[in-house]
């Protein structure tokens, strides 16, 4: 029994994960990412954003990021695009290798010290992770987006207040943006506090151009509050027809684990 209230806390903090690793590829300013959809990888030669692409086309799109990254594997933007996509498809470690490497060309770059902490954390090594994030900051200048990284770290590994704080640094410098709004929802998720949960997440999801998996985190937040029907619609929105069914087939797995909910409860009673 606990080792299931322990995978269930563990899925809840992956799923927060997603919009950091969204966040962070956005913020690499490469041209093959877009700085106006997170999680959108090669949108100049017309490609769909990564969150509604199908498995064929993340496919395509990680065999081509290797064939560039193969010529030339010092190339920053390439390396960068590389590593997300290679996550996007759950092959952390291979994106951590190439991220070591695009560092290691790179030591001193922002971006790519960025990049590498979302690597280390996609891959588990959280504290190494969060170092590499805290890094990268700098207090002169502030990168929200390695504020908002650095909360989800924090929340991964248990310290939710601490990464409510950095959440609202980050908001101070980018009001109303998405992807810290659904970090700041999945945060009260992890502490139970649905209501509250559900409101950033409805806030972030109202904002323009907001990333489709920002919708399936309330979508999740909603379903976990017995309102599945209402979930499904919202986690089927704009996307083609085989991400929608992806999307819901991801939701009723999530809700159909036995006792999910009262896992999670249960377990932070016994943590207390």
């Amino acid at each position: 029994m606990i080792a299931r209230h322990n995978r269930a806390i563990r899925g809840f903090r992956q799923a927060l994960f997603v919009t950091v690793a969204a966040t962070l590829v956005a913020a690499q300013g490469c041209a093959s990412v877009s700085r106006e959809t997170t999680g959108s990888i090669g949108r100049s030669s017309g490609s769909a954003p990564v969150a509604a692409m199908s498995s064929s086309q993340l496919q395509g799109a990680v065999q081509s990021y290797g064939a560039a990254y193969e010529r030339d594997p010092k190339a920053k933007g390439v390396g960068l695009s590389y590593a997300a996509s290679l996550q996007m498809v759950g092959r952390n470690d291979q994106s951590l290798a190439v991220m070591q490497q695009v560092a290691i060309a790179h030591p001193k770059d922002r971006d790519v010290l960025s990049a590498y902490g979302k690597a280390l954390a996609a891959a588990g090594d959280l504290p190494k992770a969060l170092e590499t994030v805290r890094r990268a900051q700098t207090p002169d200048f502030p990168d929200w987006r390695l504020y908002s990284a650095e909360g989800a770290i924090l929340d991964q590994m248990g310290q939710s207040a601490e990464a409510r704080v950095l959440y609202r640094k980050a908001l101070d410098l980018a009001p109303n943006e998405p992807t810290v709004l659904s970090n700041l929802g999945m945060s009260h998720l992890l502490s139970n506090d649905l209501q509250a949960a559900e409101s950033y997440l409805r806030t972030a999801a109202g904002q323009r151009g907001v990333d489709s998996r920002v919708r399936q985190n309330l979508a999740l937040v909603v379903g976990l509050q017995g309102r599945f029907d209402e979930a499904r619609k919202i986690a089927s929105a704009e996307l083609s027809p085989e991400a929608a069914e992806a999307n819901v087939a991801y939701l009723r797995q999530m809700l159909a684990q036995q006792n999910t909910w009262s896992m999670l409860k249960e377990k932070e009673g016994q943590e207390g």
